[in-house]
C-alpha cells in the first residue's frame, strides 16, 4: 500500500492550486445574488476532479431545488464495504466586502492560513477528499461513493429529496460527512451530535396605524415595546434560554469547551460576560438556544415621532438531541402566544423544522476512523457536538438505518465559517486527508 503521509505531503502544492480554483467560483445557490452559472461551473470542476482522482463514474444530477449534486461511484469488490464521502461545493454569501481583508473569492495566504469564502466550509473538505483518494491509488479495495452537494448552505433540501427519490445512489455501509471540524487545530475531533432547528416568525399588532408619540404616547400600546418585552421573556436574568414546556437542563458528556477558548473563538468583546449559567459545552451542544435573527421595525435613520402599530421578529431555536424539534417549535409558539403584554395580538408563523442528530459510536467504522485520526494527528480523538444543523444526516440515517454515519472535517473554530475572512489551516486539510486515506486503507485491507 502507498505511504499516504508522504504522498499527501508531496501533493499539497497541487491541493493549494485546486482550492484556489474552487474558491474562485462564486457558488452561492441563490440566483438573486449570483448567477446560476457559477454553481454549474463549480459542479463541473468537482466532477472532473473526482474523475481525475480515480472515481470510476461521476455524474451531475439536478435536484428539486435546481442545484446540481455531484455523485460518483467506484464499485466495491465482492464482500468489501462501501464508504460514502460527502462534502458540498456551495458557499455562504460573502457579505459586505469592506469587512474582508482580501477578496472573498480569491484564495489568499496570511500567517500560514488560506483565506477565502468556502476555503473551509466546505471546499476545503472537497480538497481533503481528493487528497485522500489520490493517495490510495487506483485500487482502494473497497467501494467508494462521492457526493458533493450544491445547495447545503441555503437549506432548500434538494439533496435530501434526491436521497428519498433515488436511495440506490447513496447506499453504503459507512458515511463520512465532511462538514464539521476539530475542537482546535491539531486536535482530532469527531462530531457525534447536531442540534436541530425550529424557527418561527412572530408578529405583534396593537394599533390600526401609526399615531403621534406626543399626543398618544403612554397609554397607547407600542407594538415594538410589546415585542421587546415578549422577546425578553425567552431569556432569564442570567441569559439562559427559557421556553415554557421545553427542557433546558441536559448535560454534555464529551469534550469540554473552556470558556476562555469560546470567548476567543466567538470574538466576545473584553469585559462582556457570556450569557447563561451553564458550562459552554452544555450550552452549545446539549441545551436549547434561542437567537433573535432579525426584527422588522422602523429604522433609526428616518424614524418619526410615531408609535409603531406592528413589529415582527424571526427567531432561531436550536434543539439538541433528546428534544423533539416539532415539540420544541410548538412550545415556543405557545410561549409567545401566552406571554404577550397588554393582550397584544400575537401571530406566530412556523418555519420548516430540522431534527437533531446523534451518531452511533459503537461500530467498527467509528473504531477504524478513530484509530486513523489518532495515527494521523499523533493525538487521541475527542468527541464534540455541533451547534449547527445538517438535515441530510437524519435523512440518511432514516434511509440507511444500518449505516454508520461519522462527521468530521477541516472547519476548526479559527476558520470563522460564514463570517468575513473565512480561512482554513492547510495542516488540517493535510492531516484529515491522511486520516481518511488510512481509514479507507484499513477497510480495504484483508486482515480486518
Amino acid at each position: 500500500m502507498p505511504d499516504v503521509r508522504s504522498t499527501i505531503s508531496a501533493d499539497m502544492p497541487r491541493a493549494r492550486r485546486e482550492l484556489e480554483e474552487l474558491v474562485a467560483f462564486r457558488s452561492v445557490h441563490d440566483e438573486r445574488q449570483f448567477p446560476r452559472e457559477e454553481c454549474v461551473a463549480a459542479a463541473n470542476w468537482v466532477r472532473t476532479a473526482f474523475l481525475d482522482a480515480g472515481i470510476g463514474a461521476v455524474e451531475l444530477i439536478e435536484t428539486t431545488d435546481r442545484s446540481l449534486a455531484v455523485v460518483g461511484h467506484t464499485p466495491a469488490p465482492p464482500g468489501a464495504p462501501t464508504v460514502l464521502l460527502y462534502s458540498h461545493y456551495d458557499v455562504q454569501p460573502p457579505g459586505e466586502r469592506a469587512l474582508w481583508d482580501s477578496e472573498p473569492f480569491q484564495l489568499t495566504e496570511r500567517d500560514g492560513r488560506w483565506y477565502g469564502r468556502g476555503s473551509a466550509d466546505c471546499k476545503g473538505n472537497v480538497i481533503m477528499h481528493l487528497l485522500a483518494l489520490r493517495a490510495l491509488g487506483a485500487d482502494p479495495g473497497i467501494g467508494i461513493t462521492i457526493v458533493s452537494e450544491g445547495s447545503e448552505e441555503m437549506g432548500t433540501g434538494g439533496l435530501e429529496a434526491l436521497v428519498e427519490q433515488r436511495p440506490e445512489l447513496f447506499a453504503s455501509d459507512i458515511i463520512i460527512i465532511a462538514d464539521t471540524g476539530n475542537a482546535a487545530v491539531g486536535r482530532p475531533t469527531v462530531t457525534t451530535t447536531l442540534r436541530g432547528i425550529a424557527n418561527v416568525v412572530v408578529r405583534v399588532d396593537t394599533l390600526e396605524g401609526e399615531v403621534h408619540s406626543g399626543m398618544y404616547g403612554g397609554p397607547a400600546p407600542d407594538a415594538l415595546a410589546a415585542l421587546v418585552q415578549l422577546l425578553a421573556s425567552l431569556r432569564d436574568e442570567h441569559g439562559n434560554t427559557v421556553v415554557d414546556g421545553l427542557e433546558a437542563d441536559q448535560s454534555w458528556d464529551g469534550i469540554d469547551y473552556p470558556a476562555d477558548r469560546f470567548r476567543a473563538d466567538a470574538g466576545v468583546l473584553d469585559g462582556v460576560e457570556l450569557a447563561g449559567s451553564a458550562s459552554v459545552a452544555d450550552a452549545v451542544w446539549a441545551r436549547p438556544a434561542l437567537t433573535i435573527l432579525g426584527i422588522d421595525c422602523p429604522p433609526v435613520v428616518g424614524s418619526a415621532a410615531a408609535i409603531s402599530p406592528t413589529a415582527s421578529a424571526r427567531l432561531n431555536l436550536r434543539v439538541p438531541p433528546g428534544i423533539d424539534a416539532q415539540q420544541a417549535q410548538d412550545a415556543l409558539t405557545a410561549h409567545l402566544e401566552s406571554h404577550a403584554p397588554w393582550r397584544a395580538r400575537v401571530t406566530v408563523e412556523p418555519e420548516a423544522i430540522g431534527s437533531p442528530f446523534r451518531a452511533r459510536t459503537d461500530g467498527p467504522g467509528y473504531a477504524a476512523l478513530s484509530e486513523s485520526l489518532t495515527e494521523a494527528f499523533g493525538a487521541p480523538v475527542a468527541s464534540a457536538g455541533q451547534g449547527g444543523s445538517i438535515p441530510l444526516c437524519n435523512v440518511l440515517a432514516q434511509t440507511f438505518p444500518k449505516a454508520e454515519i461519522v462527521l468530521m472535517g477541516v472547519e476548526e473554530p479559527l476558520c470563522r465559517i460564514h463570517a468575513p475572512n473565512e480561512s482554513v489551516d492547510p495542516t488540517e486539510i493535510e492531516n484529515l486527508a491522511v486520516a481518511e486515506a488510512l481509514f479507507l486503507q484499513k477497510l480495504g485491507s484483508s486482515d480486518r
